[in-house]
């Protein structure tokens, strides 16, 4: 028998009150064939972006060999488990310059303008979201760790710069959540029912999210198979889990002393933010709220500590900690950290199914600083490293491009989403070397 129409619409959701719940991919959505010639469908492509600031210990960063098979060097430990899915790109320079300029043309290419006003580029998130968002509750979704107050001192007027990283016209940022429970809000809440005074009833009351469409989930589990039955419950559990998550981070910051700043409705502990933010990353991902993310994991001149990995002192300072020994042995820290928890979002991506294949499969991830050298500010030689695309990119590869723009390296991925611009910033080209 041929089954040429999906039993089920992709863009299913199910509706409660105050909830619109995208279902993730199921069976039952993707048209089935005869069992000889069965042609799997198409799947869908994810973008997401991870920034760190301040650059890394580059001699701890970088493999000493190029192509496959390179050695995991200190600071990749973490990602050891995905190194058949990682391409690590050296030598590659920034267009921008100190701390503002480094974020804001991570992904624009683009030298800011100095001043009170805003000029940068178009970033390359926002080139990919147009072209394969536009159908999406969200076309992209950008994400950070903490809030403005919280960056430390940075260059007067080009404070700004370093909110994002996300551009949708030259003058037009797209500022970062930090709030965990706004960003559940906007994944799968209605928009009428996400205002301040909705969203406080519904905490007050201790209601999940979820509990207005428990009626409308058995009644698509009675028409699905066994298989898009354990999908969906396995789902609802993360999504149920994460909105726990959110509800314990709030209690947590409200025994808090007043001393002790943290984001509202985020965890006070970094790593279990970032964990968090992940896990809405892929949950959005999963239910194809959005296709295209960014995450700033930590901002330029950022005033932050890192009491639960030994760290007292502010990343900013560290950077610039005039005992040599002391300030690599820190900042390695610091990076083994961070990447350590990008290591997390990889392996919630590789145990979410996704078609024939995982999300991690079907996700470009780009991870990396806008400056190399954080101590003297250089933009060259950045640590950058794309993760994902199993179906596009090589993987378990080391290519060195010396003095090539970053631009370059974007050219060639949003190339891989269909988007096609004669230049990107500073582009001189595309990259050669880690395309399937």
């Amino acid at each position: 028998m041929f089954i040429t129409k999906k039993a089920i619409s992709r863009r299913t959701v199910l509706r409660g009150i105050g909830t619109t719940l995208a279902l993730p991919l199921l069976d039952g959505m993707v048209p089935a064939f005869t069992a000889v010639g069965r042609t799997a469908a198409k799947p869908i492509m994810r973008f997401a972006a991870m920034y760190v600031p301040m650059g890394m210990v580059m001699e701890n960063w970088t493999p000493k060999t190029t192509g496959a098979g390179f050695e995991m060097t200190p600071i990749m430990q973490p990602l050891a488990p995905f190194r058949k899915q990682l391409t690590v790109v050296s030598g590659l320079d920034n267009a921008g310059i100190g701390h503002p300029g480094a974020a804001s043309a991570f992904l624009t290419d683009v030298r800011a303008r100095g001043g009170a006003n805003i000029h940068a580029g178009v970033s390359m998130d926002q080139f990919i979201a147009q072209q394969i968002g536009q159908e999406n509750k969200l076309p992209s979704l950008e994400l950070g760790l903490e809030s403005l107050a919280m960056v430390g001192d940075c260059e007067a007027a080009n404070c700004g710069y370093l909110t994002t990283l996300a551009y949708s016209t030259p003058t037009t940022p797209l500022p970062a959540e930090t709030n965990p429970r706004e960003v559940f809000e906007r994944l799968f809440g209605e928009a009428e029912s996400t205002t301040p005074a909705a969203r406080r009833a519904r905490i007050d009351s201790n209601r999940s999210l979820l509990d207005s469409v428990t009626s409308d989930v058995a009644d698509l589990e009675r028409k699905i198979g066994n298989g898009d039955r354990a999908k969906v419950q396995e789902y609802m559990q993360a999504v149920r889990e994460v909105e726990r998550r959110i509800r314990k981070a709030e209690q947590d910051n409200d025994a808090l002393p007043p001393t002790m700043e943290a984001p509202a409705g985020a965890p006070p502990v970094y790593g279990d933010h970032a964990k968090l933010m992940f896990d809405l990353m892929t949950l959005a991902f999963q239910s194809d709220t959005t296709r295209v993310s960014t995450l700033m994991m930590e901002r330029e001149t950022s005033s932050r500590r890192f009491p639960e990995i030994g760290m007292n002192e502010p990343h900013h300072s560290t950077t610039h900690n005039p005992d040599v020994t002391a300030r690599l042995e820190n900042i390695t820290m610091i990076n083994t950290y961070q990447v350590s928890l990008f290591a997390h979002f990889l392996k919630k991506l590789e145990s979410t199914p996704d078609g024939d294949g995982s999300l991690l499969d079907h996700t470009v991830l780009v991870y990396g600083s806008g400056l190399s050298d954080g101590n003297i500010h250089l933009p060259q030689n950045l640590p950058i490293v794309v993760a994902g695309g199993g179906a596009v990119l090589k993987g378990d590869m080391h290519v060195m491009q010396k003095g090539a723009p970053l631009a370059n390296l974007h050219m060639t991925l949003m190339d891989k989403f269909g988007v096609q611009v004669d230049k990107l910033g500073n582009s001189t080209g595309k990259l050669e070397g880690i395309s399937v």
